[in-house]
């Protein structure tokens, strides 16, 4: 796996390790774009950030530090620099000029929360109507143009209505397909022993022909030499024919 556009650093909170260990173990690791996606900042209209996010005042380091390492590193590594964010729909207009103002160069849509601010948990399962909710929230972000893929799409569980749930994720990954915006197959899932990959969710995905990318949500610098885990995505791209497209291609954030 030569790529990686899923990356954090430690300003979030919840990941270790130096900016420059990320990029030195990804160029050993034999990466050759490599693209960091921090959590986004946001100060919420009431004055409060999200939490598990860089901080409005460590954009500047953020930026600051990783701009140096790429004119440092520019003919070894292709470096990027972008957010991983929610959608929230009554402040997404605000939060896509901000993150854009700071120099993001791309998005990635993780998708934690849904009812603008209202979170679920990894791997519970939700009501039918949060399910729905998540699917709707996803499509409607995808659709603004913004979002290079989306992370971890399978994060979000149903496991009392098969029927709505194959139906669900099967229009999720038609607007994938048509949009060309692909689903991330998420290796910190794999890492962490999470309930995603979900192989359902993928065998559906294959189905449809929906772009599929795979991103090693590292927190850590090691990750980037860690190829087991990518030998299980290998293993669900093969056996559900999955429409693997590699890097996606970066998009821009639209004002």
């Amino acid at each position: 796996m030569n790529y990686n556009l899923h990356t954090h650093t430690k300003r979030c909170g919840h990941a270790t390790g130096e900016d420059e260990e990320y990029v030195s173990f990804a160029i050993e690791g034999g990466v050759e774009l490599l693209g960091f996606s921090d959590h986004a900042p946001f100060l919420f209209p009431d004055g409060k950030q999200q939490q598990h996010c860089v901080q409005v005042e460590a954009t500047e380091d953020y930026f600051g530090s990783l701009g140096s390492l790429r004119k440092k590193y520019r003919d070894r590594i292709d470096i990027r620099i972008g957010f991983e964010m929610e959608y929230y729909p009554a402040y997404f207009g605000d939060m896509a000029k901000y993150v854009k103002s700071l120099g993001a160069e791309y998005l990635v849509l993780g998708q934690h929360a849904i009812y603008n601010g209202k979170l679920f948990i990894h791997g519970i399962s939700g009501s039918e109507e949060n399910f729905k909710e998540y699917i709707r929230c996803t499509i409607e972000a995808m659709s603004t143009g913004c979002f290079t893929q989306v992370a971890h799409p399978d994060m979000m569980q149903l496991s009392c209505n098969d029927a709505l749930y194959e139906s669900e994720v099967r229009r999720l990954a038609t607007v994938s397909r048509e949009l060309n915006i692909p689903l991330e197959i998420n290796l910190l899932g794999v890492r962490d022993g999470r309930c995603y990959p979900l192989e359902k969710f993928w065998r559906i995905v294959g189905e449809e022909g929906a772009p599929v990318t795979v991103g090693m949500d590292a927190h850590s610098p090691d990750v980037m030499l860690n190829k087991s885990a990518f030998h299980v995505a290998e293993w669900l791209i093969k056996k559900h024919r999955l429409n693997y497209v590699g890097a996606a291609e970066i998009r821009c954030i639209k004002n």
